[in-house]
């Protein structure tokens, strides 16, 4: 463990340590249960308006920074993140329980998701660039010159997620998809992980300072009280937020920010339990193997994934009983879990408990009781669909190790079962290419009820790339348009400007006739990398030449 002085606990406010100390809380060791040094500072009201403030002052100060600069602080910050060592490391396992590979796995992923928004970024095509030339002969009305792209919307509020303590936290996705689209961040430290937040954000400021933006470009507050987040969310000059976490958590923040003089956007990742749905030849042909993977995927991180299996559906037969006697095998054989904080502990098996107390919910295997300070055992039930569809509470995720096996009792059954369904990030089917081809209800039920549809695998697992969907419609998300993984997630900090007859002078680079920048644009309907040339120039000049009247 690195040495408790080296921590500080307090926030960093555009590259200033600030705690006014009013209230202060511990970090605990989810498997021993021990407070952890130091104690951390609660947010002032004072403290989230300096921390706005000075955003806006990075917004106004940076608003023309190349992109190959803010390309460079991309990469800035992924390697200050990686000069944090084993010291980040060690910090992070003791605050989460998480093995040291998980946390080595999820720094690379951190750091190489800031590199993929750097390339992002400086290749620039993603402002989404259309032109439309002038045509003043046009009859029986001249079209004016017509020029649009996206830009930064502003100060972003990020709140950190308590399961992934790097990849969706401080520097996490939204963060980092902040940054490229030219937006200042302020991120709510998760106070399960306070010393880990606190080792990245002074990597993040670091970084900032290095590459000489604003100081406010970045800021951290920690607080653990409620409180704190809907203020941050309310304040004046938060012109959008980033948020992975649980959806009463999230719905108040979205609340809050409707309800504000001038609704914001909330991008916030809730609530999910992955539909898988297991047709019956794939289980005549691989009900072991799929069980097998099952399994695995509701196990993996200890069940802590907002992409876990929480919810099996299958047609009754005896291949679907072999597979539910080869899921139960594997549940009981499994070893005690830790869970990353009490607050997800009490969660778990308060869920667990609510299956338990529905009629016709039975369970079929429980794992290994631990002895830890907040321990899990996985668990899997099952019910019939007709009490599934009938019991709102059993569409509810619960967050650990547990799946519910749902029984239909034929074609039609299981397909109004997906048709009652509710938004989820991700919907997985297993079944034969003939299978499937006979399935396209059932098929395209499923896809309007999530982000991503999976065949033949298991939802845990989420690549960060360019095609990547991470989000899906309520209550897994606000915005089902939007992602919080891949390059897409950019855009949810942007909005589109349009230029009408504007002046060479007034135009950025990306809608100059010579696009300096080489990007790809819409011109005239038509993707391009070339420039206008002379006819743009000519279009450009006929208006010119011409009076406010003639146009």
């Amino acid at each position: 463990m690195p040495q408790t002085d080296a921590l500080h606990g307090c926030h960093l406010i555009a590259g200033r340590r600030e705690a006014s100390m009013p209230d202060a809380f511990r970090a605990t060791n989810p498997v021993t249960g021990a407070a952890l040094e130091p104690l951390f500072a609660e947010a002032t009201a004072g403290e989230i308006d300096q921390a706005l403030r000075q955003a806006e002052a990075a917004f106004e100060a940076d608003r023309d920074v190349p992109a190959e600069r803010r390309a460079a602080l991309l990469e800035a910050i992924a390697d200050e993140v990686e000069r944090l060592g084993e010291t980040l490391v060690e910090r992070a396992t003791a605050e989460t329980g998480l093995p040291n590979a998980r946390i080595q796995g999820e720094r690379g992923r951190t750091c190489g998701q800031f590199r993929l928004f750097a390339h992002l970024v400086r290749e620039g095509s993603w402002v989404a660039a259309r032109i439309d030339p002038a045509q003043p002969e046009r009859a029986p009305a001249p079209r004016p010159d017509l020029r649009r792209m996206l830009v930064p919307l502003g100060p972003v509020v990020v709140f950190g997620a308590s399961n992934f303590p790097l990849a969706f936290s401080v520097a996490g996705g939204d963060t980092a998809s902040a940054l490229a689209a030219g937006c200042p961040v302020v991120v709510k430290a998760h106070p399960a992980h306070p010393g880990t937040s606190e080792l990245v954000a002074e990597a993040v400021a670091r970084a900032v300072g290095r590459e000489g933006f604003h100081p406010g470009t970045f800021s951290l507050l920690h607080a653990k009280a409620a409180e704190a987040g809907v203020a941050l969310v309310r304040h004046p000059l938060t012109r959008a937020v980033g948020f992975t976490g649980s959806l009463r958590a999230g719905r108040a923040l979205f609340d809050a920010a409707a309800a504000r003089p001038e609704p914001i956007p909330v991008y916030a990742e809730m609530g999910s339990t992955n539909p898988v749905v297991v047709l019956p030849e794939a289980l005549e042909q691989s009900a072991e193997t799929i069980a097998d993977g099952l399994v695995a995927s509701m196990t993996l991180g200890a069940g802590q994934f907002c992409t876990n299996p929480g919810v099996v559906l299958g047609r009754r037969s005896p291949a679907l009983a072999r597979f539910a006697r080869r899921v139960a095998a594997g549940v009981a054989a499994t070893q005690p879990y830790t869970l990353l904080h009490a607050g997800i502990c009490e969660g778990y098996q308060a869920g667990v408990a609510r299956w338990a107390s529905v009629a016709g919910v039975r369970t079929l295997a429980t794992g290994a009781e631990g002895g830890t300070a907040t321990p899990a055992r996985a668990v899997v039930a099952t019910v019939d669909a007709r009490t599934f569809r009938a019991e709102p509470l059993l569409q509810e995720e619960v967050f650990g190790p547990a799946t519910l096996l749902v029984e239909a009792e034929d074609e039609s059954d299981l397909l109004d079962t997906v048709r009652a369904l509710g938004g989820h990030l991700t919907g997985t089917l297993w079944g034969t290419d003939a299978e499937l081809a006979r399935s396209l209800p059932l098929v395209n039920a499923l896809r309007r009820r999530v982000g991503r549809l999976i065949v033949r695998g298991f939802p845990t697992g989420v690549e960060v790339s360019p095609a990547m969907q991470h989000g899906g419609p309520y209550p897994a998300t606000t915005d089902a348009r939007s992602t919080s993984v891949g390059t897409a997630a950019i855009e949810r900090f942007a909005r589109p400007v349009c230029y009408q007859d504007a002046p060479a002078s007034l135009l950025p680079p990306e809608l100059q006739d010579d696009n300096p920048r080489g990007i790809w644009r819409m011109v005239d309907g038509t993707l391009t990398r070339a420039p206008l040339g002379a006819r743009g120039a000519m279009q450009e000049k006929a208006q010119l030449d011409s009076s406010p009247s003639e146009r």
